[in-house]
């Protein structure tokens, strides 16, 4: 499939892809997080681009970090400070979590990537004022980048941009549900490269190859039905397509997952009213990660019923090491999952996998549970 070989390539080195753009004259806008609001960066005529972090040496980022801190904040400030960020014209932190808060003030203190922005949004999405301090944040991030780049930004700026994030995810979703219902027309370790690369290339170009890519999907008849086992990943980060291809090898294929660089990014955004307003609905409404909150079982429940609506029959955690959200979630989200009878299993991971042959033993010995 030539339009998702293409997109595979670009996630498999994004600074190459970033240069290239870079030279055409475009400015790049880097963030960490898929609470950052990319319309808003894409209205003003910038490129939003998702850091993701070496997978090389990182100590050149010790002496600034604490020993706890994860490898994706080790991984991105030691690009920075390496010069291999220097096609970036600006950074976005959005209030995530301690680590990715204590790197925005590292950063902006030890690098000089122009634009700097800190988004804090709410942390309890529950009330009218959490709304409204939302909406508010909004604003006043467009007032930010407004004033720096010194281009308004206006409604119908805002209008297209929405409209073209909606259609983007829309044929994303598209794509989820179909491999949902076909694991076999589609190797799950291309549709994790796919959604990298979702956060990587320029958005203008990106429905015209995801429309192609469906339509070869509607096209592809599906294997005949086997005994694989349906899987759904749960996390933060997954920059990892190896790890689909290994729980492929086990018997096992993901099916469905909640994570922030997979269907956590989803959703669409309310077209034909406020434009802030309908981008500060779409981050209240849309289902948190564990750094936000609704309520003690929100997470719990949203996971369980996205396992039982795609025929899940087990759940991998994909835990990033010393990812405080994510480890304090797991107990809460394991004890729904049991409720419901789903197995579990939980799978540490930093920014390497751990060596293939324990990794497979580790997933044959769960799958052949299942």
């Amino acid at each position: 499939m030539e339009n998702i070989n293409d997109l595979i390539e670009i996630s498999r080195n994004p600074i190459a892809y970033a240069r290239t753009m870079k030279s055409s004259g475009r400015k790049i806008i880097g963030y960490f997080c898929s609470y950052m609001p990319e319309e808003i960066v894409h209205a003003a005529g910038l490129h939003p681009m998702r850091l993701f972090g070496t997978k090389g040496d990182t100590s050149p980022a010790d002496r600034h970090l604490q020993s706890y801190c994860c490898s994706l904040v080790r991984g991105a400030l030691t690009e920075s400070m390496a010069g291999d960020l220097d096609f970036l014209d600006g950074t976005v932190f959005p209030h995530t979590c301690d680590s990715i808060q204590r790197l925005s003030d590292i950063w902006r203190m030890n690098t000089d990537h122009g634009f700097f922005a800190d988004v804090v949004l709410p942390v309890k999405l529950t009330t009218p004022s959490a709304r409204q301090y939302m909406i508010e944040v909004m604003a006043r991030f467009k007032g930010d980048i407004e004033r720096h780049f010194g281009r308004p930004i206006t409604d119908d700026d805002l209008g297209r941009s929405i409209s073209l994030y909606n259609r983007i995810r829309s044929l994303l979703k598209e794509i989820y549900e179909m491999r949902s219902k076909a694991p076999s027309i589609f190797p799950g370790s291309e549709l994790c490269s796919l959604m990298k690369a979702s956060v990587t290339v320029d958005r203008n170009i990106l429905p015209e190859a995801l429309e192609g890519l469906v339509s070869e999907l509607r096209a592809k008849a599906p294997s005949p039905g086997s005994n694989v086992k349906r899987l759904m990943l749960v996390g933060s980060v997954c920059d990892h397509p190896d790890i689909h291809s290994i729980i492929e090898r086990s018997g096992g294929s993901v099916v469905w997952d909640d994570l922030c660089t997979g269907t956590r990014h989803l959703g669409a955004i309310e077209e034909g009213k406020d434009p802030l307003i309908a981008i500060a609905d779409r981050y209240f409404e849309r289902p948190i990660c564990p750094a936000k909150h609704k309520s003690p079982t929100a997470r719990g429940d949203h996971i369980t019923a996205q396992a039982k609506e795609h025929g899940v029959e087990g759940v991998i955690f994909l835990y990033l090491k010393f990812c405080d959200p994510h480890s304090f979630d797991y107990p809460c989200i394991k004890e729904s999952l049991e409720k419901a009878h789903v197995p579990s299993m939980l799978l540490e991971i930093e920014d390497r996998l751990p060596p293939e042959g324990q990794l497979l033993t580790r997933l044959e010995t769960f799958i052949q549970m299942l």
